[in-house]
């Protein structure tokens, strides 16, 4: 077990976050709100390479679950960083039992959002456009919408995923708006996908703040939890976790707080779209877990198991 030492009235934290330019825009965030909250504090960023990161196969023939965090898990697990800076949709639901979901701040924009050259709604792509996205879930929704897209598998930062619409290599891409706003690239937004048409992904819009369970700072870092965040997320992820599906399974789950009730919306699609079966059901906050059980349910009795075996 890692031994922790602080200096005398210094404490020195070491977050861990991805090389990637959005992941060290949200590490940056986290540090600067953790130092704005606590005196005594010094915060460093230690940049970590992952599987995802190190790899350009597609997502799916890596295995999904843990492409982007085991090794941030793993660095965490080890003592050389105090506090993992994860994208939470790439969050796997089950942890290691000494690790723990410490916070989750106030999450971003949950939609999705077309860009490409003169796009202002999805009617406006051609017959046959090639849209770029490595999402099974984006996938299955956009083909429900618009059978005749092409789809194409693409992945990469998400400068790198613009520049394939911006130079013609796709006629549009699919990215979270999240990403986007964290980035200040709002502007380069072509059109946003409507949640009635396109589900997010769980926990997109959110970020995980993960520690060691044991770790003496722990309290520090909570102090950045958004409660209603959290609520909305751990049912999301526990949906993903109750239908046996994967982080990059073609799921959809978007839950928030309608004054003293949970929403939950959630979705399982075919691939190619052929099929999406959405189920969406309200309960008071106390009843989150029942309300999970009961969505997935729902979902199950309209073929949800058989559909995510297609995937």
């Amino acid at each position: 077990m890692p031994i922790y030492t602080l200096r005398p009235h210094l404490v020195k934290l070491v977050i861990g976050s991805r090389g990637s330019q959005l992941a060290l825009v949200q590490a940056h965030e986290v540090r600067d709100r953790l130092l704005s909250l606590h005196d005594g504090l010094d915060v460093e960023i230690s940049t970590i390479r992952t599987t995802g990161d190190a790899t350009t196969g597609s997502l799916r023939s890596l295995g999904g679950t843990g492409v982007f965090t085991k090794a941030l898990e793993d660095a965490l697990l080890a003592g050389d960083i105090d506090l993992a800076v994860h994208s939470l949709k790439d969050l796997p639901t089950q942890m290691h039992s000494d690790l723990a979901l410490v916070a989750t701040p106030e999450r971003e924009d949950v939609r999705d959002a077309l860009i490409g050259p003169s796009i202002s709604s999805l009617a406006d792509l051609p017959d046959g456009a090639r849209v770029g996205t490595g999402s099974l879930r984006r996938r299955a929704q956009l083909k429900a919408l618009r059978p005749d897209l092409n789809i194409v598998d693409i992945r990469g930062n998400l400068d790198t995923r613009i520049d394939k619409a911006t130079h013609g290599e796709c006629d549009a891409v699919v990215l979270a708006v999240a990403g986007l706003n964290r980035l200040g690239w709002r502007e380069r937004i072509g059109c946003y996908l409507p949640l009635n048409q396109v589900l997010p992904a769980p926990g997109q819009g959110a970020l995980g703040l993960q520690m060691r369970a044991d770790h003496p700072e722990r309290a520090a870092v909570a102090a950045l939890n958004h409660a209603p965040t959290l609520v909305a997320v751990q049912a999301e992820r526990h949906l993903l976790h109750t239908l046996r599906a994967g982080c990059h399974a073609p799921v959809g789950a978007w839950g928030r707080m309608e004054g003293d009730l949970l929403a939950l919306d959630g979705l399982v699609g075919h691939p190619e779209g052929t099929q999406l079966l959405r189920a969406e059901m309200r309960a008071p906050r106390t009843c989150a877990e029942s309300l999970v059980e009961s969505l997935a349910d729902a979902l199950r009795a309209q073929g949800a198991h058989d559909l995510l075996q297609v995937s």
